[in-house]
């Protein structure tokens, strides 16, 4: 497997990711740094460690993360899309105070986990395509690390667009991510 298309695969897996801190940019009313450090460490490592442990784990787990991931990922970004369209509905004082809670450990912990876990199964593959291990999760924790700020900022500029409330914008991205997963795994 040569860079361009470890690259490639980098891009691919970092979609999720971009789409998921593009949501994140939605709620937010101004993007700090921490904000970009956060998506960048948190959705990067994520996509890093998660094709190691597959790597290391290898084909015994792969066929079982495989039948399984389109659903975790599905189920878990569905429920915080639905937590933040419900949280959009409380009005105006609850929606300053959830404003941090979109950057927390708990919710980007649970968020890198979803947008990760094909990464997981691409691990397991990596060995098989004789795809260098360091090289391949360099590359894929580096990509995903620079589209994840960038979504960020995709995502605060159609923000300032669409003007405030968008926390139902960003819950119904992820609901919609979550299920274009799910879709997508079910018809392959």
């Amino acid at each position: 497997m040569g860079a361009g298309t470890i690259f490639l695969l980098a891009v691919g897996l970092a979609m999720d990711a971009m789409a998921v801190s593009a949501a994140r940019g939605l709620a937010v009313e101004r993007i700090r740094l921490r904000h970009v450090l956060t998506v960048a460490f948190a959705f990067g490592g994520f996509q890093a460690l998660m094709p190691a442990v597959g790597w290391v784990v290898g084909s015994g787990l792969g066929p079982t993360v495989a039948a399984w991931d389109h659903w975790i990922a599905f189920c878990l970004l569905a429920g915080i899309g639905g937590k933040m369209l419900w949280e959009s509905a409380q009005g105006p004082d609850s929606e300053l105070a959830n404003r941090e809670d979109l950057f927390g450990l708990k919710v980007m912990f649970v968020l890198s986990i979803a947008t990760s876990i094909d990464a997981l199964a691409a691990g397991v593959s990596l060995p098989m395509l004789h795809a260098p291990l360091i090289p391949s999760i360099v590359a894929i924790g580096v990509v995903t690390a620079v589209l994840s700020a960038v979504g960020l900022f995709v995502g605060r500029w159609f923000g300032a667009l669409l003007g405030k409330r968008l926390d139902a914008v960003g819950g119904v991205v992820l609901i919609g991510i979550g299920g274009k997963i799910l879709i997508q795994h079910l018809a392959a």
